[in-house]
């Protein structure tokens, strides 16, 4: 089981997952009411298009996502700290070896038509999963293909697993679909299914309708679930209104058409967080900034000396990279590991923006400026030259040209090549046909924090260990973590794995961008802790309420329920 995050990739880091580092405004209550009350409606609008109303078939689509985030369930969620809370199902316990689990699902748990859930519905949802004609990701079902699923009766479940993997209950997270409505839908066929435009699920939310404009998709509309098997949700109806750019949304706010917004980029950043009728909500998101080194490659072998890895980190001025290009809307970065996380270390250590110290570890590592001044550094008549490779987006290219002219000042010299993202991986990453490289890591819907995939030896020709970092050390932290059934050991595991990683410095995190949310101050109940998708800010949302302004208990929008 070495290939199990298939979610590695190439981010954009200003399209619409990228978010925003500043504190969340305290709610502006005045004449407000804060005791929760049942009723009312809240319109969101989100930046984008409807695709599938199917959890199976949201992975390329973030706002499908975020809609699938009230209709379905899973049989686990997750908490902001990245463990395990009950769903569907009720208790979990696993073996001493690590190799069974055994689930308990919610009895009396009705889909939004009415009929029972069962272990049928959880042995369909992941047969769908393994199935080799499903168009889901293809490490996703040659993971499922290994896991053995068994039913005792209706409320009794068994996962099989061929070894130990610690990370698999974050699989258990997956939306279910009922086996009643699409036992009869090919695999193949899944995709084209009328159930993605008319779903059922067992979430807070049912579906109610697609509000159709024009000629096109403009909304959804979703009704609070009478079925719903926790306690259920204030507010009676959510409706997502979809829209191109984050200035149109804003606009609709200003006209009164929708109470929240579900992406605030830096156009409209200022003017939200000076209104007086709207709270911003700020997290850190699963995506990791990163510089590159390949490790195995002849024509840059100094990269194979961490002194000079360290010095490459000394030599960039990484809060100035977030404040400049990214208008203060990322965490600087000191480890792999998300902070917020159960496993993340504070103990990492910190390489601040300090020429000097970079200059002086360049000359330990004997890398001399040539003596006539200026010009590239060099050991052993090899310069200290390479080339870097980024997404050529306004924002990384920016990036990279700091990156660059900075690192001149230390007598390194850089070239830059700037390709799109699917090339960039393909032509590449993959194939390790490359000499640094700025990148970004995309972690997001896993909460386990297992970095294996990334850092550990086994992936470092044929997975996404793209720097190809062959450190036993390392490799057996990751290895003892991935397989134990205890939380404690793992967190001492990974501890030891980030203070290795913080000596080493196989690679150079740079920053973890933030989301930032926009809601009415008439929206109360909302807390959003560390996300591990942006669709995580509905965690909490049966827990959600309206108010109603003034004496006169009017809400002050124009929005009118469907």
């Amino acid at each position: 089981m070495n290939r199990f995050r298939w979610q590695i990739g190439l981010l954009v880091l200003a399209m619409a997952l990228v978010a925003i580092l500043l504190i969340g405004q305290q709610p502006l209550l005045g004449s407000f009411s804060s005791e929760p009350s049942s009723g009312g409606l809240y319109v969101e609008g989100l930046v984008g298009s409807l695709g599938r109303l199917n959890p199976l078939l949201d992975f390329a689509n973030n706002v499908d996502q975020d809609v699938n985030a009230l209709l379905f369930s899973g049989l686990l969620r997750f908490d902001d700290r990245g463990n395990p809370q009950a769903d569907l199902a009720e208790e979990w316990a696993l073996s001493l070896d690590g190799l069974t689990y055994n689930l308990r699902l919610k009895e009396d748990t009705l889909w939004h038509d009415g009929v029972a859930f069962t272990s049928a519905d959880v042995i369909f949802t992941t047969n769908l999963l393994a199935h080799p004609d499903t168009p889901i990701p293809s490490d996703l079902r040659e993971f499922w293909r290994s896991i053995e699923v068994i039913a005792f009766d209706d409320y009794n479940i068994q996962f099989r697993l061929q070894e130990p993997f610690a990370p698999f209950l974050d699989y258990l997270a997956v939306g279910l679909l009922p086996e009643h409505l699409l036992g009869n839908t090919h695999p193949s066929d899944l995709a084209v299914s009328p159930f993605n435009s008319n779903p059922v699920g067992t979430g807070p939310y049912s579906f109610g309708e697609i509000i159709i404009e024009e000629n096109e998709i403009a909304g959804v509309v979703l009704n609070a679930s009478a079925n719903y098997y926790l306690d259920g949700p204030f507010i009676d109806q959510i409706i997502f209104r979809y829209f191109a750019e984050s200035t149109t949304a804003y606009q609709a706010y200003l006209d009164g058409e929708i109470l929240g917004m579900g992406y605030v980029d830096k156009d409209v950043l200022g003017d939200v967080l000076v209104n007086p009728g709207l709270n911003s909500f700020s997290s850190r998101l699963p995506q990791l900034a990163m510089v590159l080194f390949n490790l195995d490659r002849s024509t840059v072998p100094f990269f194979q000396e961490s002194e000079v890895r360290k010095a490459l980190l000394n030599g960039i001025n990484r809060q100035y990279l977030v404040d400049e290009f990214l208008a203060g809307q990322a965490f600087v970065a000191n480890g792999p590991i998300l902070p917020g996380s159960w496993a993340y270390s504070e103990t990492n250590t910190y390489y601040s923006f300090d020429l000097d110290l970079a200059n002086q570890r360049l000359r330990d590592a004997g890398f001399s400026i040539p003596s006539e001044g200026g010009g590239t550094r060099a050991k052993d008549g090899i310069f200290l030259s390479f080339e870097l490779l980024h997404p050529n987006t306004p924002e990384h290219t920016a990036m990279a040209e700091e990156i660059r002219d900075t690192w001149a000042l230390l007598g390194v010299a850089v070239q830059l090549n700037g390709v799109d993202y699917e090339t960039l991986l393909s032509d590449y990453l993959e194939p390790r046909n490359y000499e640094a490289a700025l990148i970004d890591l995309n972690m997001s819907n896993l909460p386990d924090p297992d970095p294996y995939p990334f850092w550990h030896e086994a992936e470092a020709n044929s997975g996404q260990n793209y720097s190809r970092w062959t450190d036993r050390r390392a490799s057996v932290y990751l290895e003892q973590a991935r397989v134990s059934i205890s939380q404690g050991q793992r967190e001492r595991l990974y501890r030891n794995f980030q203070i290795h990683f913080s000596r080493e410095i196989p690679a150079l995190p740079l920053f973890f961008p933030v989301y930032n949310y926009a809601i009415s101050v008439q929206v109360q109940g909302v807390n959003i802790g560390p996300l591990y998708s942006p669709s995580d800010r509905f965690y909490n949302v049966s827990e959600w309420f309206l108010v109603a302004q003034g004496a006169s208990g009017q809400n002050s929008s124009n929005i009118e329920a469907e």
